[in-house]
C-alpha cells in the first residue's frame, strides 16, 4: 500500500476515526495492528521478518539492562548487530556480493557460472534495522531506558506512517509519544493537513512529472545530447528530493493527525552552498545516524584532517551502499566524499583567499553563484545515483562533456529525448515554482513574511489570512487531483523511490 494509493487514502481515515474514538489503553493495540496491516499489504509472509527483528532487539535491549557484567553487554550488543545486519546482508546484497565474487574471479578465467537466488527485497527493511539497531545501541550506552511492553515496542519500530522510508526515528523521540495520552487538537489538525498537501504535491505533481522526462532520456541514452543529459541529470535532483521528501512529508502529516511529530528530513537542500552542508539539509535522520553510531566511534574529526577525510570515506561509501545493491551507490558515496574531503582540504585557504581578494562569501549575488554552481556540480553525482550500471553512467558521463552544440534542431532534440514540448517545459517550471510557494504556505504559513498584506487594513487583514490558507488548500488540492488523473491516464504514475531502500 503506497502513499500515493487509493487504498491509502481510504486507509488513513478509517485508522483516525478509530484511533481518536478508542480510550488510549487500546490505541497501541489498533496502531500496532493497522501497522501490521499496511506492511503486509505489499506481501504478508514478511510480517514474520520485521516481527524477528522485532523480538531480538526488544529481547536484547531488556537483557543488556539487567546485567552489570560488560563483557556480556557487549556480546549481547555483538549478538544483535549481527543478526540484525545479517538479515539485512542476506536479503539486500547476498546476490551482489556473490555475483560481484564471481565476476572477480572469472577476472582470472575461471569461467564460474553466475548464481542467484530468488530473494524478495522486503520493503523498507534499512530503515526498520537501523532503527532497532539505534535503540538497542541506545540502551547499551545508557541513554535511555529499555522498553519493557512490547506492544509499545513494537508499535515503535513498525509505525506505519514512517515504517517504510523514514524518517529513521530515535527511540527517545518516537516512545514516549506513542505512550502519551495524545489529545485532537486544531493546531494538529491543520499542521498535519498542511504537510499532507505539502507531501503529495511534491510527489504527484512535481516528482511524477519530473520522472517523465528522466525516464525518457534514461530508456535511450544513444539518443540524447549533452544538453538532455544535463537537464535529466538536474531534474532527477529535483524528482528525488520530491519523491523522498513528499514521502517524510505526508508520514509527518499523517502521524501528526494522531498528535506525534516525526523528526524532520530534509531542510531546503538546494539552498546549499557545499556538500558538507547539503547533507545536512538532505535526509536529515540518517546523516544523523551515521554520525552518531559511526562516524563519531570512528574518531570523527578529533584526530587531524587525514583521519577525518578516512572516517568520511568509510561513512558515505557504506552510506552509498545503504542506498542499494548496486556499484553505482558505492561510487555515488565516493564521489561525494571526495568533494567533502576537498572541502575539508580547501576550506581555510580557500576563505584566507577570498577575504585577501575582499570577496564577501555571504554577500547574497555570491551565494546565489555559490549555490547554482554547487547544483551543477551535483548533477554528475545524479547521474550515477541513477543510473542501472556503471556502463550507462559512463556513457552518460561522455555524452554530457561531448555531445555539445547550439541551434533550434539542438535544442529540439533534447527537448524531444526528455519527452518534454513547450508547453510542457513551461508546465514543469510552474510546478516547481509552486512548489516552493507550497513550501511556505503549507509547511510553514510564511504569509506575512512574504509581504503580502502591505496594503490590507488591520481589521481585515486576519479575514485575508484566513481567505488565503482556504485558497492555497483548494489549489494544492486542484493540483494534485488534476496532475494525479493526468499520471494515472498515462500509466506514469510511480511509486516512492525509496522503497526499495
Amino acid at each position: 500500500m503506497s502513499f500515493n494509493s487509493l487504498e491509502f487514502l481510504l486507509f488513513l481515515p478509517v485508522v483516525l476515526l478509530l484511533y481518536w474514538l478508542l480510550p488510549h489503553k487500546f490505541r497501541w493495540a489498533w496502531l500496532l495492528l493497522a501497522s501490521y496491516y499496511f506492511y503486509m499489504s505489499w506481501n504478508p509472509w514478511l510480517v514474520f521478518l520485521i516481527l524477528g527483528t522485532t523480538l531480538v532487539s526488544y529481547g536484547a535491549g531488556l537483557l543488556i539492562s539487567k546485567t552489570q557484567n560488560v563483557k556480556i553487554k557487549k556480546l549481547l550488543l555483538a549478538i544483535t548487530v549481527i543478526v540484525c545486519l545479517g538479515i539485512l546482508v542476506f536479503f539486500k546484497y547476498f546476490n551482489f556480493l556473490i555475483q560481484s565474487a564471481i565476476d572477480f574471479l572469472n577476472l582470472f578465467s575461471l569461467n564460474i557460472n553466475s548464481v542467484s537466488l530468488d530473494i524478495i527485497l522486503p520493503i523498507g527493511i534499512s530503515f526498520y534495522t537501523f532503527q532497532t539497531l539505534s535503540y538497542v545501541i541506545d540502551v547499551y550506552r545508557g541513554k535511555i531506558l529499555p522498553e519493557k511492553h512490547f506492544g509499545y515496542y513494537a508499535l515503535f519500530v513498525s509505525y506505519f506512517p514512517q515504517l517504510v522510508a523514514g524518517p529513521i526515528e530515535r527511540p527517545g523521540d518516537l516512545l514516549p509519544q506513542l505512550h502519551a495520552p495524545q489529545k485532537l487538537s486544531s493546531e494538529d489538525i491543520s499542521a498535519g493537513l498542511r504537510v499532507l498537501l505539502t507531501g503529495f504535491f511534491r510527489k504527484c505533481v512535481v516528482a511524477d512529472f519530473c520522472g517523465i522526462c528522466v525516464n525518457s532520456v534514461f530508456s535511450s541514452i544513444d539518443s540524447a545530447n549533452s544538453l538532455a543529459v544535463a537537464l535529466a541529470g538536474a531534474l532527477f535532483l529535483v524528482q528525488i528530493y520530491c519523491d523522498f521528501a513528499g514521502y517524510s512529508e505526508i508520514a509527518m502529516g499523517a502521524a501528526r493527525l494522531m498528535g506525534v511529530k516525526l523528526s524532520k528530513n530534509f531542510d531546503r537542500p538546494f539552498l546549499s552552498v557545499s556538500a558538507t552542508e547539503f547533507f545536512r539539509r538532505w535526509h536529515i535522520t540518517l546523516g544523523k545516524w551515521f554520525t552518531d553510531y559511526l562516524y563519531i566511534p570512528l574518531g570523527g574529526n578529533r584526530k587531524g584532517l587525514p583521519r577525518k577525510i578516512l572516517n568520511t570515506f568509510i561513512v558515505f561509501g557504506l552510506c552509498g551502499l545503504w542506498h542499494g545493491a548496486n556499484w553505482t551507490y558505492l561510487f555515488w558515496g565516493l564521489w561525494l566524499a571526495t568533494l567533502i574531503g576537498i572541502e575539508s582540504a580547501c576550506r581555510k585557504p580557500l576563505t584566507k583567499f577570498c577575504d585577501n581578494m575582499g570577496i564577501n562569501l555571504k554577500n547574497p549575488a555570491v551565494m546565489l553563484a555559490r549555490r547554482v554552481l554547487f547544483f551543477i556540480m551535483l548533477i554528475p553525482s545524479a547521474l550515477l545515483f541513477r543510473a542501472n550500471s556503471l556502463a550507462d553512467f559512463g556513457q552518460l558521463f561522455v555524452r554530457l562533456f561531448t555531445d555539445i552544440g547550439f541551434g533550434s534542431a539542438y535544442f529540439a532534440s533534447a527537448f524531444s529525448s526528455l519527452s518534454l514540448t513547450a508547453v510542457g517545459f513551461a508546465e514543469l517550471l510552474l510546478s516547481i515554482v509552486c512548489m516552493g510557494l507550497i513550501h511556505d504556505f503549507c509547511e510553514f504559513g510564511r504569509v506575512e513574511a512574504k509581504g503580502l498584506y502591505p496594503l490590507i487594513k488591520p481589521q481585515s487583514a486576519a479575514r485575508a489570512r484566513y481567505a488565503q490558507r482556504i485558497a492555497v488548500y483548494l489549489y494544492a488540492v486542484l493540483a494534485v487531483g488534476i496532475c494525479w488523473i493526468y499520471l494515472l491516464s498515462t500509466g506514469d504514475i510511480s511509486s516512492f523511490t525509496y522503497f526499495q531502500f
